[in-house]
């Protein structure tokens, strides 16, 4: 019973996700929802793989990274160019190709992991204010050196990427996402990350390894970016320097503060809130008020702004903190 009862939040989890799955595969089916909201149904999901896994970096262990849209970049081009330019994999949706994109998406992860430990390295030493200058400096450099690869397109970006990221995919995939950090966050070595984040010193007296659970953070943060990066360049064929900027980058820490640091549920909250905000509601009004896109920039930084100063905590305080039940 009692191992029933720790597996309870999970089972409860996979309920709501598959429950959540069939409503939208029925509301597609009948037209209700069309081609243009199941985009953005998906990039919201998408987000949600970002936002967790910034949330681990930022929330968990209490670093203070920047860039993450870099290391999405690393899993966007690596996957794309195993799939447009290695394989040449045709949009036919066989077992095969599925297969391969898969590998494809976990070599993105596995490519983005190793920029996260070569971030996380030299960054040990340093936290707060100068860990994010460095974090958003390394993700400049990825953009840069990206854009002067001719092989992946250079500045015209990379085209022809074959449209292989399905609902399904990307749902199993957002899925995965949350279950995989929530069963790390709950264990052993969350515990660890979050004692880091309470006081790197303390822990280090009590023989916490500070320097291994840092750089973790950053490589498992980083792997399910380059995950994430990797299905938005398959959802909408194109995977370009421009795209993982500053403010791509602002828009993901955005939705972590406002969800609340250290709250996975927030994190996935407010994924879906600020992305349709962002691809649906906030270009309709811009377009009304006879504004341009570039007062985006402006509404989230009021936004942010406004939910420091009268919630702080964000959407979602942290789930007890993060503590683990006695059942744990």
């Amino acid at each position: 019973m009692k191992k029933v009862w720790r597996n309870l939040p999970t089972l409860r989890l996979l309920i709501y996700a598959v429950a959540l799955y069939i409503l939208l595969m029925l509301l597609s089916s009948g037209g209700i929802l069309n081609d243009y909201l199941m985009i953005i149904i998906n990039i919201c999901l998408i987000y949600v793989i970002l936002a967790t896994s910034l949330n681990l970096i930022n929330g968990i262990t209490g670093l203070f990274s920047v860039g993450h849209m870099g290391f999405a970049a690393v899993g966007a081009y690596v996957a794309g160019t195993f799939t447009t330019l290695v394989w040449k994999l045709p949009n036919d949706g066989s077992v095969s190709t599925t297969l391969l994109f898969i590998v494809a998406l976990v070599l993105g992860g596995i490519g983005a992991a190793i920029v996260g430990a070569l971030i996380g390295m030299p960054a040990l030493r340093l936290k707060g204010d100068y860990l994010a200058i460095v974090t958003l400096g390394f993700g400049e450099i990825i953009r840069t050196i990206i854009n002067n690869i001719d092989a992946v397109g250079g500045p015209r970006g990379l085209l022809g990427i074959p449209a292989l990221s399905s609902f399904t995919i990307i749902f199993v995939a957002t899925v995965v996402t949350v279950l995989i950090l929530r069963y790390l966050v709950y264990s052993s070595h969350g515990r660890a990350m979050i004692s880091v984040r309470e006081d790197a010193t303390a822990a280090d007296l009590v023989g916490i390894n500070t320097t291994k659970y840092k750089v973790w953070a950053f490589v498992i943060g980083a792997f399910f970016a380059g995950i994430g990066g990797g299905l938005l360049a398959h959802l909408i064929q194109l995977a370009h320097p421009t795209q993982y900027g500053f403010y791509a980058s602002f828009l993901v820490l955005i939705v972590v503060y406002i969800g609340g640091v250290g709250s996975m549920t927030g994190s996935i909250l407010a994924a879906f809130v600020l992305t349709i905000l962002e691809k649906y509601l906030l270009p309709m009004l811009l377009q009304w008020a006879g504004l341009g896109v570039e007062w985006r920039m402006v509404i989230y930084s009021l936004l942010l702004i406004i939910v420091m100063i009268y919630r702080p905590e964000g959407l979602m305080p942290r789930e007890a903190k993060f503590m683990i039940p006695e059942d744990h």
